[in-house]
């Protein structure tokens, strides 16, 4: 997945900041960013299907269209991670969206993983990519609706927030300090 950076304890929970390819996580269930209509196109979505393979998208598609705020678990295809949690950011593939969207699809990733009783999630920067969602801005939002969540309790133990992008993992260490 990459190397961690840093980790941050809140209570009984880690967050770890991790520089690196999301589809090598070792978390039980990684999250994609989707569209509504759960089209696995370019992305962190693509990478995803790449990696994990097509039976991801074609399980996804069955039980499309979700709006933002709502939340699917699928298999994982070849990926290590056991689910992949699908959080439509955005109504169409590829169209901007904005911080309540981030949030919103944040918020219900984190509740379908306390639903499967999840120990441990992959969060890569929701928006950040095509949505255009200045990485700032995502990562202030999506550590917040985390904090949140957290505060609420839950299943999850290790939280990682992961990127190649250099300036969304800096982000996600400045909101975190």
């Amino acid at each position: 997945m990459g190397r961690p950076l840093t980790e941050f304890k809140t209570g009984d929970h880690v967050i770890t900041v991790v520089r690196g390819d999301i589809t090598q996580s070792q978390a039980e269930a990684v999250v994609n960013p989707a569209n509504s209509r759960l089209i696995m196109g370019g992305g962190v979505a693509g990478a995803i299907r790449r990696a994990g393979g097509p039976t991801i998208e074609r399980e996804a598609l069955q039980r499309a269209p979700i709006r933002v705020g709502e939340a699917i678990a699928t298999n994982a295809g070849k990926l290590a991670a056991r689910y992949v949690i699908h959080a439509p950011t955005m109504s169409r593939p590829a169209m901007s969206t904005d911080l309540e969207s981030v949030e919103k699809a944040t918020s219900a990733a984190l509740r379908v993983a306390k639903t499967l009783g999840l120990s441990s999630i992959a969060i890569p920067g929701m928006g950040t990519g095509v949505g255009g969602v200045p990485v700032n801005d995502a990562a202030q939002t999506m550590v917040g609706a985390i904090r949140q969540h957290l505060s609420e309790g839950t299943t999850l133990k290790h939280i990682f927030l992961v990127s190649i992008d250099e300036a969304l993992v800096r982000a996600f260490e400045s909101v975190l300090r």
